[in-house]
């Protein structure tokens, strides 16, 4: 059996495939539409029912001697900003990207109003951060029309830089490990200063995100920068608690870890010699960086911007005390399960106590999780996916439920549609049911193209835009045309039946993992 970072690896692999699937469409020619901003005028897009404005700077472009330096304000513009459509993804290898990106001039946002979204009548705003494992993805992946439409909210989509652009930690480096969070701060400030031009709420912000972006959010609660940006949060399927030994979920890493791995990408591009590293390394070709740098990465802790780890910030009670709504899919695992099967990695009755190893190696772990989760005949599958969902995913978002809600007002939700339409191309090795990134055809149009849903799912569609919009206005997701949401239980989110839950399995689940 292959090596744990060679399973993760391949799992990350999936996650590329699956993105593949959200290549933006290109729009037909629509009206257009300006708005003023502190900077300049922006000309966007009239749809029907709504109004977009893409690629709209909000940082100065992070390259040259601003390559792994905190954001600077963008550079106001003369005349008229073309904002009908999206600017350049921060760089990234191919996968979500198209042939991926090597254009540093990335720091932009996208907004997405409805239409009559007067100043003086402004709307909420929901500030979306994408997933990728902080190594891809781009916020012009993301068509938010339906959720501005429906919940009559403003939607921004933001970029912010990846990989070791976005995480590199190095000696005597200023920001070292925080740069991408840093960002995300930068734009909460731009919307804080402008939303107001185009109709949203600047003292009704909500942070939300999903994988990568979930955790964003959960960084963004322990941060003591964030203060004042946000008003509420939204994580999904990203737990404050994640740690690195459960590697398909993101987490952060202390800055010591952070700048081993900044020497080790140093020395691999050639720049070695500590006196002049960083300068080194700003010089080096972006394919290059891009190829050495590792696949996993994660934000620093002990940092100026993030002093503590987000689970320790939170369950010491040292986070923004904001509502927060946060949740998981009910089989976050299956996806990565499927990929590494069909990579070549069986897992039977024979296999499995190998492949458990590879994933938790520390002493008497690996046996005691093959009698909490046996493999029978045909179902290794399956049983794969449930422990890496249980693991990294569903335990991790029970336990920050917990501590958050002995503090401010917390909603949680499990996505648990298992007719969800696939995200990956080809026919998996076993039903996936709701696997991670399962929900977000619900929420939003990836890469501006509507997934077939049925009709049930349309339904189920509405209300989660309901939920969250709500929840975005007021602080609860409860309204008259949704089923009640209690906060002592968990919603369980299907086609077929939306209700709250008590899940005894995943709580003696849940006890099993805090043992070991």
């Amino acid at each position: 059996m292959r090596t744990h970072r060679v399973l993760t690896t391949l799992g990350c692999a999936l996650s590329a495939v699956l993105a593949t699937a959200w290549t933006t469409t290109t729009p037909a020619p629509r009206p257009a539409t300006e708005v003023r901003t502190d900077d300049g005028v922006v000309r966007g897009n009239a749809h029907d029912g709504y109004r977009t404005f893409e690629g709209i700077p909000y940082a100065a472009p992070p390259k040259g001697d601003l390559r792994w330096a905190p954001p600077r304000p963008a550079a106001p513009w003369r005349g008229v900003r073309d904002a009908t459509g999206p600017a350049s993804a921060c760089p990234q290898t191919a996968g979500e990207v198209p042939g991926g990106s090597t254009d540093e001039d990335c720091l932009h946002l996208n907004v997405t109003a409805p239409d009559g979204a007067e100043t003086a009548h402004p709307r909420p705003v929901i500030v979306w951060l994408h997933g990728g494992g902080f190594t891809t993805g781009a916020g012009s992946s993301y068509d938010a029309h339906r959720m501005a439409i429906r919940g009559d909210v403003v939607v921004v989509t933001v970029n912010y830089r990846l990989g070791a652009l976005g995480f590199l930690a190095h000696d005597n480096l200023p920001g070292s490990g925080t740069f991408g969070l840093a960002d995300q701060q930068a734009a909460l400030r731009w919307v804080r200063a402008e939303i107001g031009a185009f109709g949203g709420d600047a003292h009704n912000v909500t942070l939300a995100g999903e994988s990568a972006g979930g955790y964003s959010v959960c960084a963004q609660l322990a941060s003591p920068a964030a203060r004042g940006l946000f008003d509420r949060a939204i994580i999904e399927s990203g737990p404050c608690t994640g740690t690195s030994d459960h590697p398909f979920a993101p987490s952060s890493a202390p800055l010591a870890t952070a700048r081993a791995a900044g020497k080790d990408l140093a020395a691999k591009v050639g720049c070695a010699a500590p006196r002049d590293a960083l300068p080194c390394l700003r010089r080096v070709a972006l394919p290059r960086l891009l190829a050495a740098q590792a696949t996993d990465q994660q934000p620093a802790y002990d940092t100026q911007l993030l002093p503590d780890d987000p689970a320790a910030a939170i369950a010491a009670g040292r986070y923004h005390h904001v509502p927060v709504l946060i949740g998981n899919n009910h089989d976050e695992g299956n996806g990565w399960a499927a990929g590494i099967i069909q990579a070549g990695n069986p897992v039977t009755a024979e296999t499995w106590p190998d492949v458990v190893s590879a994933f938790f190696p520390a002493p008497g772990q690996a046996e005691a999780i093959v009698r909490a989760y046996p493999v029978h005949g045909s179902d290794g599958g399956p049983v794969f996916g449930a422990v890496i969902g249980d693991a990294d995913f569903a335990c991790p978002t029970a336990r920050t439920r917990t501590l958050l809600a002995a503090q401010v007002p917390t909603w949680r939700y499990e996505f648990a549609d298992e007719q969800a339409s696939p995200l990956t191309p080809g026919t998996p090795p076993f039903p996936l049911g709701a696997p991670h990134a399962s929900e977000l055809p619900y929420l939003f149009d990836l890469g501006g193209r509507p997934r077939e849903l049925t009709a049930a799912q349309h339904r189920l569609a509405d209300t989660m835009i309901d939920y969250w919009t709500r929840f975005a206005r007021t602080g609860s997701p409860n309204g008259p045309s949704s089923p009640h949401w209690s906060r002592r239980a968990v919603q369980s989110l299907a086609s077929d039946r939306i209700a709250p839950t008590r899940t005894a399995e995943l709580r003696h689940h849940c006890a099993f993992w805090n043992t070991l």
